[in-house]
């Protein structure tokens, strides 16, 4: 009896070491961090929030994007939604915020309606959708800033959406933690979050238990690109000014950091929690680098390799229960 007991427990603990091995590995990184560069300021007030500061956008687009993978869908085109929505509230703030963040949050959940209605309705593929959205949007906002930088002037709105500080705490923190906390409890807790986790666990059953898959992917996908619209805005208080080029290079750094916090690319499983944990990880790394001297260019290949080993860890995992 003492043997089966054994059995039935120990992978039960196995399992249970991987859901957390997240919070180990920022734990790790932290500690090491702090230890190897606690003479050139890493554990300092001012950089520990600069980390948060840094991370926000990356990690307010990965609770969108966690709902999207969790769907057993990919959205490649939330880069050029941020640009495109950076963009919008720029031009529009002349006519008053009340005005311009609203039209903002509009363009995106309208770019996200667009690519969930050639996903559920017509049944192209996510990426193929996406990767085409990509390049019109990326499009029309270079031909609308024919190339140029929108300076965003208005102190209000650059104190509430992102260069602002209550206190000690940025307000870009603020907004990432409301974002996340919302996040978790949608799904989580929300017959929504248990459709999305349904459906993109086994779309038949799901089907045959009552869901609306297409519904499902159709909300997932507007909801990513609301959240990235929100972003944008975030990006263009924070810099106080809108280019063409805003995230642009957030893709690697989103996915990477919802993959590392325990979403399957493959769906059925996500956490937002975990994936705010995972930008926050990258965030942590890209500063540890920088701060040891490190370029540009090494802090891309050190993100390829970790993007690269999240995503075989996380093939491993699922062909270990396929397996069982």
């Amino acid at each position: 009896m003492d043997i089966a007991i054994k059995r039935a427990t120990f992978p039960f603990a196995i399992g249970q070491w991987q859901r957390y091995i997240i919070y180990f590995v920022f734990v790790g990184l932290f500690v090491f961090f702090s230890i190897f560069l606690h003479d050139k300021g890493f554990l300092q007030a001012g950089n520990l929030m600069n980390i948060a500061r840094q991370t926000a956008m990356i990690s307010i687009m990965a609770v969108g994007m966690t709902f999207v993978l969790s769907a057993a869908e990919i959205d490649l085109s939330f880069g050029a939604v941020v640009a495109l929505s950076a963009v919008t509230v720029a031009l529009l703030l002349p006519y008053g915020m009340i005005v311009a963040v609203p039209a903002a949050l509009l363009v995106g959940a309208l770019c996200g309606l667009i690519n969930g209605l050639f996903v559920s309705k017509v049944g192209i593929p996510s990426f193929l959708v996406t990767l085409g959205m990509t390049g019109i949007i990326t499009g029309i906002t270079r031909w609308v800033t024919d190339l140029q930088t929108i300076p965003v002037d208005n102190e209000t709105f650059a104190f509430i959406f992102g260069s602002g500080d209550i206190g000690p705490i940025s307000v870009l923190f603020i907004w990432m933690m409301v974002i996340a906390a919302g996040g978790h409890v949608l799904l989580r807790k929300t017959s929504f979050g248990k459709e999305v986790l349904a459906s993109g666990g086994n779309k038949i059953s799901a089907m045959y238990s009552g869901i609306n898959v297409n519904r499902v992917k159709l909300y997932v996908l507007v909801l990513n690109s609301t959240l990235a619209a929100l972003a944008g805005i975030l990006y263009a208080g924070r810099l106080q000014s809108a280019r063409y080029t805003l995230g642009e290079s957030d893709l690697m750094m989103v996915i990477a950091a919802v993959i590392i916090g325990g979403t399957s690319l493959f769906g059925g499983k996500g956490t937002v929690i975990g994936a705010l944990i995972g930008a926050l990880i990258m965030g942590m790394v890209n500063n540890g680098l920088v701060l040891m001297g490190l370029n540009v260019d090494q802090q891309l290949i050190l993100r390829g390799i970790i993007i690269i080993f999240a995503v075989t860890m996380t093939m491993g995992t699922l062909r270990k229960k396929k397996k069982s």
